[in-house]
């Protein structure tokens, strides 16, 4: 595994956009127009507009389904949108998903949320077929946006030209409340099916933007990492010709219990009871989507679930349906058949790039948790507040498994190899969560006979390496911090 210090270690990926030949090329003969900035679906006209600076024309908040509110709250999302929409002005991001941070519906967000949005390079023909690179936020699924990752930058330093998608999907209470009552009357990780249906959207209408349907990279960071894994395991591994190839930055690996487990059903309840629905039984699910729930109940009521969960990071996240998510990560990942025997395999079976950084655990047992028991940095924190932070994480870990990854005379996490017990528990949790997860993906990969299958760990000391630091390579974000501490391992 190399260590990338280039500040554009991305271009990495070339090899997973096909070589690109120009229709317009092959079809000498055919005339061919350059794409404007009015496009026309058959279910509305978008107006866009071409950025002078760099060429690249702008289709932002392009409604891909109908609003997922009411009766349509945690079913699986209608698209394209059933009704016409007439000119759309596509010049500006549409509203954000609500996230579980709000205790209400903030400005710049909304329960109806689901727009994306597309990026064609300067002179694209009607005839081109471009590779298309669809985006995924990061953000635990409980926050995040589509407005974080401006493609400017990446676009117009590619060595070849391509279209660039991204696109909203619910988030927290919305888009990963699981329970008994879901599966019967709904349809579990809501979030999951959203983006889902994006990609559908993008094999029915990317034609439209220069793009090829058949040449679609996934790409995803932290949470949206871990929904590329999620893709790459759907339905066992049969990914309906939605993409080609899939890339990962710090993909987590989530705790992915059973809707149907204890803890899950807790959740429901616990969420229910920060609303007027509490104490409806099985008639909980139908008081959710009723017209006197409103978006601002339903954003406390997520709030206040996480708020009562302070050792938790992950509370509402991507959980086992046995349909859409029909295996654990750890399982569908663990052991590949051989090559010669390739058709058992859980997973797709197309090119991958998944990585990670060097910091990727740091500051999530410290800032992050608000439960003092389990944050590493308060006063009198020990081995046991460091086993609260973990299991907090991982609900099914044994003390006796942490006992022994630290244990003083082992070779794995002795708390001597660091300056503090924080520096331990971001190491450990580097590796269990995002370090370890890329590594799996891509080993199982390899043993199934992918031979594109590639691993890379970004380390730039300078510009720093925590995690979503090599967005600042990506995206050319300003860096969190200048300097990052290296990891103590």
């Amino acid at each position: 595994m190399s260590h990338l210090t280039s500040t554009w270690f991305m271009l990495a990926f070339a090899f997973i956009l096909p070589t690109y030949v120009s229709a317009s090329t092959l079809l000498a003969n055919r005339q061919s127009t350059l794409i404007g900035t009015t496009i026309s679906l058959d279910y509305g006209t978008f107006v866009g507009f071409r950025n002078d600076t760099n060429g690249i024309t702008y289709f932002q908040g392009i409604r891909y389904a109908d609003p997922p509110i009411g009766e349509l709250r945690w079913r699986a999302p209608v698209s394209p949108p059933t009704s016409p929409l007439g000119t759309v002005n596509a010049t500006e991001f549409a509203v954000a998903c609500i996230r579980t941070v709000q205790v209400t519906v903030a400005a710049g967000t909304s329960e109806d949320c689901l727009f994306g949005n597309v990026y064609v390079p300067p002179n694209t023909s009607t005839d081109d077929r471009l590779p298309v690179l669809v985006w995924f936020h990061g953000g635990g699924y409980q926050t995040g946006n589509t407005r974080t990752a401006p493609p400017n930058f990446i676009m117009n330093s590619s060595a070849k030209p391509f279209v660039f998608a991204s696109f909203e999907y619910r988030l927290g209470q919305f888009g990963f409340l699981g329970g008994s009552q879901i599966k019967e009357d709904g349809d579990l990780n809501a979030g999951f099916l959203d983006q889902l249906a994006a990609l559908r959207w993008v094999q029915r209408y990317i034609h439209n933007f220069g793009g090829d349907s058949k040449q679609v990279t996934i790409w995803g960071q932290s949470a949206g990492a871990g929904s590329t894994m999620f893709h790459l395991l759907a339905n066992n591994g049969n990914n309906e010709g939605l993409f080609r190839a899939a890339i990962g930055d710090s993909p987590p690996l989530t705790f992915v219990p059973a809707y149907n487990e204890t803890y899950v059903e807790g959740v429901f309840t616990q969420f229910a009871s920060f609303t007027d629905c509490a104490n409806q039984g099985p008639s909980t699910l139908q008081c959710l989507r009723s017209t006197n729930i409103t978006s601002n109940m339903l954003a406390r009521a997520g709030n206040g679930t996480i708020t009562a969960r302070p050792s938790t990071l992950y509370v509402f996240a991507p959980i086992l349906d046995y349909t859409t998510i029909p295996i654990r990560p750890v399982e569908g990942f663990s052991s590949s058949p051989s090559p010669a025997n390739h058709n058992t395999t859980k997973f797709s079976r197309v090119p991958v790039l998944f990585g990670s950084n060097t910091n990727d655990g740091a500051n999530w047992s410290s800032t992050r948790i608000r439960d003092p028991a389990a944050n590493t940095s308060a006063p009198g924190a020990d081995e046991q507040t460091l086993f609260r932070f973990l299991q907090g994480q991982y609900a099914s870990l044994r003390e006796e498994t942490v006992q022994e990854a630290i244990a003083v005379d082992g070779n794995l996490y002795p708390l001597g190899n660091y300056d503090s017990l924080t520096s331990q528990a971001q190491q450990m949790y580097g590796e269990m969560r995002f370090i370890c997860t890329a590594g799996m993906i891509v080993g199982a990969m390899r043993e199934a006979g992918i031979v594109d299958a590639y691993q890379y760990h970004y380390d730039n000391p300078n510009l720093g390496s925590d995690h979503h630091d090599e967005l600042t390579a990506s995206f050319k974000r300003e860096p969190r911090r200048p300097g990052a501490v290296r990891s103590h391992a």
